[in-house]
């Protein structure tokens, strides 16, 4: 997939009026992502990015704390001016729903896995996935 066509999927499924608009969300998204992700998941998601979205996620340095899904959302807005936790959910949603379908169903299982709780909804899964043998 060319970064142009992941831009014009993210536009379609957020509704944003350019494709310069989603593809600042895209970008603000993904390097967000990318400071939450790490190891062996990171690799292989980045992998199936088109090659700028690959950039934008690896050139992140892990964060100190990760953030639950709803902080994660939170840290968006605060990089998006003028947005509200409402705006920034979907815009992350509209992103991240673009992402789990260039990952594999394992690969997802496996990122949602190791991301803290709160996730699962900003990819578009139930939010019934495991954790460590525990239902979340």
């Amino acid at each position: 997939m060319r970064w142009s066509d992941f831009v014009a999927q993210v536009r379609e499924r957020g509704q944003y009026p350019t494709a310069k608009e989603a593809e600042r969300v895209s970008r603000i998204v993904l390097s967000a992502l990318g400071g939450h992700l790490t190891g062996a998941e990171r690799t292989e998601l980045a992998v199936r990015l088109p090659q700028e979205g690959m950039r934008v996620l690896t050139d992140q340095l892990k964060v100190v704390k990760p953030l639950s899904g709803a902080q994660f959302v939170d840290s968006v807005a605060a990089r998006i001016e003028g947005a509200t936790p409402a705006t920034a959910r979907w815009d992350v949603s509209s992103v991240l729903s673009v992402v789990a379908e260039l990952a594999d169903e394992d690969l997802l299982d496996r990122i949602i896995d190791r991301l803290p709780p709160g996730y699962a909804l900003l990819f578009g899964r139930a939010q019934l996935a495991r954790r460590t043998g525990q239902l979340v």
